[in-house]
């Protein structure tokens, strides 16, 4: 047994003739406790406590007085104090004759977003991951970054400029090859290509940072592979590069669906005005008047949760077909 335990590298080993099995010991796992982890870990922790204490607070504190939703809430009584009112709020807001407005304006402006917004970053990593010249890569990189950086109020106030009837160089162009000024800011027709455009505009570069970073994880041996079997630069992003990213591709597509009912408050708010409420009208918007102008706010909530519940059925349904038709889920 000295020679075998001694001539045996592996698990079967030959000796006489036969193949003899040998057992290698395995070196015991220790399984730190809970508390040393902690201890162990505890800068790590603390800097991830102020994000902890900010998503307690401001995100899940905040769900239990969804229960206004339910009741007709009187400030001064309190949340139970207020009488019960079931889903009163809710069918109050079924039955609105702005529902269906609201609801339509609200996905149509979220399904533009996704048909034409989502794909600019993806397009934008591509083209700078071709560009060979270091300095113009850098500086484009720095030009798209940077109008994430200003307010939505500043940007609606360029919007603003731009196209007004007197002064607007829009218009002033429109004129100089022979055109009618147009309204924009007061067209419903244009309230959703601007708002579109104009988020194009100021989140592409900022938006396309995550897609660059995941094209800088794929290995660059696939590369050089397609490049010895003769395929282009098409090719390499066609058969290489878009699938590398496909799997961050596909967790984005999915958040993004998940606040399909979801749009930018702020930038609304600023735009609409009574001349295009007709298309600017969204749920935001309409809680914001029915609930905090008016002092409604079990309506308002009523109105909140119900957009939260679409919301989390999108993600869910979203989430489901990406696992079933791509492999590829979020949770």
């Amino acid at each position: 047994m000295f020679y075998i335990r001694r001539f045996c590298a592996g698990p079967v080993c030959q000796y006489g003739g036969n193949k003899i099995t040998t057992r290698i010991a395995q070196p015991a796992v220790k399984k730190k406790k809970l508390g040393v982890l902690l201890y162990s870990n505890r800068y790590l922790l603390l800097i991830f406590l102020p994000v902890l204490l900010y998503y307690l607070i401001f995100c899940y504190l905040p769900m239990f007085g969804l229960v206004i939703a339910f009741k007709n809430y009187k400030p001064f009584i309190g949340v139970w104090g207020s009488p019960w009112v079931g889903f009163q709020n809710f069918a109050r807001f079924f039955q609105s004759v702005f529902f269906f407005r609201v609801v339509r304006n609200t996905f149509t402006l979220n399904l533009m977003n996704l048909i034409f917004s989502f794909p600019c970053p993806i397009i934008l990593a591509i083209l700078l991951n071709e560009v060979r010249a270091l300095h113009f890569k850098k500086s484009v990189q720095t030009i798209t970054y940077l109008p994430h950086f200003i307010s939505v109020v500043v940007v609606v106030g360029m919007l603003t400029d731009m196209t007004a009837l007197d002064y607007g160089i829009v218009n002033r162009i429109l004129l100089a090859f022979g055109r009618h000024q147009l309204p924009f800011m007061s067209d419903p027709g244009w309230f959703k290509p601007l708002y579109v455009i104009s988020g194009i505009w100021q989140h592409v570069g900022w938006n396309s940072i995550i897609y660059l970073a995941a094209i800088d994880g794929i290995d660059q041996e696939l590369y050089e592979a397609a490049s010895i079997d003769g395929a282009n630069r098409l090719g390499k992003v066609w058969h290489i590069t878009l699938p590398g990213i496909s799997a961050t591709i596909i967790i984005l597509l999915i958040l993004q669906i998940g606040n399909m009912l979801n749009v930018g408050f702020e930038k609304v708010l600023l735009m609409y005005n009574p001349a295009n409420m007709e298309t600017a009208d969204v749920i935001s918007t309409f809680v914001y008047r029915n609930g905090l102008l008016t002092g409604d706010l079990g309506y308002g909530a009523a109105v909140g949760f119900f957009n939260s519940v679409i919301n989390c059925c999108f993600l869910f349904l979203a989430n489901r077909l990406s696992r079933q038709f791509a492999g590829k889920s979020l949770f």
